[in-house]
């Protein structure tokens, strides 16, 4: 059954093979007080998820700020929660935004390159941002462009504790901004992480936060619970090993995999966690397809949809009377076609999946969709008993690399 949420609606399809009916009543009453005590405590405690409520506050002194706007282009530096929220946000957005962002967020040595070639660095102003100050890769970028960073046109965003970027904002007089340090950096695009470059690609940032409390009343609520609720036993189960997340909007790709890293980082733990995957489609349909629908029946498929106004028509068919039938269609009614064909068929082979419709492409939607993946994930592993706020295996890795490199 479809339900809405607002500016989306969601189906989730999936049968009782994965939870039974009593343990799934108990876990809703479970989770209903769990949700009740984070939303009396959401204005006053300082947590991950403080960052939804209307009283959150956000460091953005416009005054500080509009010296910066002048700069054609903007290169953001950081690694995962850093970057990928303001990269979603971006992309979704791409047709209200008129200036250039460019986005290291790895150690690529031949895009660094071939920017500097094309002498993008001369006119742009750069956000620099790690919640530690001391990200390994964010600091090597930064020193590589080190002669065309200065006070006149960079930010850093990182916590206010000695580390490596607060030292060297302090040298260089660069305009520091607070990153909260009870926001863990996956949970951090509605903070300053993500609204300071937002607010530079020119969009509204009350916009965004508008509607993140909705899935506190009632009817979203009810929704909200029956999908963790579902989420949990399906991860408990063991019988799910990897969600799909299968894409008709190619504007929600940079979006997807800021969920991947929310839902990866945030649930894989003490052997438990399910492997997200972004599959953009139809793209996906003629390679992995097969695989999908005739391999193990051991994924879970996220289907996600948009709504455009946009509508572009195929008005001639130079292919003969064999492919008339897509002469004057518009092109989203073939992509929908080729979506309705496999919800069908996994409806018929009994796969798992639910289904994501986005009714439009604005900032209000954007926020609902951070906000309710932020709940649904953390909330997620609550029930399955993880701490959805810690990532201990990836610091084991960062102390190894800075042995092998000392």
């Amino acid at each position: 059954m479809s339900k809405n949420i607002k500016n989306l609606s969601l189906e989730n399809n999936i049968s009782k093979d994965y939870f039974q009916t009593a343990s799934y009543l108990k876990d809703k009453i479970r989770l209903n007080k769990i949700i009740k005590s984070i939303f009396n405590n959401l204005d006053i405690k300082k947590d991950s998820f403080h960052i939804l409520s209307k009283k959150f506050t956000i460091n953005l002194n416009k005054s500080d700020l509009n010296k910066f706007k002048k700069y054609k282009n903007t290169v953001i530096i950081g690694m995962g929660g850093s970057t990928l929220g303001a990269k979603s946000i971006y992309f979704f957005l791409k047709e209200k935004i008129s200036k250039n962002f460019i986005f290291l967020d790895n150690l690529d040595q031949s895009k660094i390159e071939q920017i500097k070639k094309r002498k993008i660095l001369n006119n742009s102003f750069f956000i620099i941002i790690s919640k530690s100050g001391n990200t390994i890769e964010t600091l090597i970028n930064t020193n590589l462009l080190k002669n065309k960073i200065s006070s006149k046109n960079t930010i850093i965003i990182t916590e206010q504790k000695n580390n490596l970027l607060n030292t060297f904002a302090t040298k260089k007089k660069i305009l520091q901004i607070e990153h909260k340090d009870y926001v863990g950096g996956r949970y951090s695009v509605l903070s300053e992480v993500g609204m300071v470059p937002a607010y530079f690609m020119g969009l509204k940032i009350e916009k965004i936060r508008k509607n993140l409390l909705s899935f506190f009343n009632s009817k979203q609520n009810l929704i909200l619970v029956d999908s963790i609720v579902k989420l949990a036993h399906i991860h408990n189960s063991k019988k799910i090993k990897s969600v799909i997340f299968l894409n008709y909007a190619p504007q929600l790709n940079e979006f997807l995999y800021w969920c991947q890293q929310l839902i990866a980082e945030s649930l894989g733990k003490k052997g438990k966690g399910i492997l997200p995957v972004v599959s953009p489609a139809p793209r996906d349909h003629h390679s992995l397809l097969q695989l999908y629908l005739d391999g193990p029946k051991d994924k879970l498929f996220y289907i996600f949809s948009l709504n455009l106004n946009k509508k572009m028509k195929i008005k001639y068919n130079v292919f003969g009377k064999f492919f008339e039938f897509v002469k004057n269609k518009e092109l989203s009614k073939v992509v929908l076609s080729q979506k309705k064909a496999l919800t069908r068929v996994l409806r018929k082979k009994n796969i798992p999946f639910r289904e994501f419709k986005i009714n439009q492409i604005n900032e209000e939607v954007l926020g609902e969709l951070f906000s309710y993946f932020t709940l649904e994930t953390a909330l997620t592993g609550k029930l399955i008993g993880v701490n959805p706020f810690t990532q201990p295996a990836v610091e084991e890795v960062k102390f190894l690399t800075k042995q092998y490199l000392s």
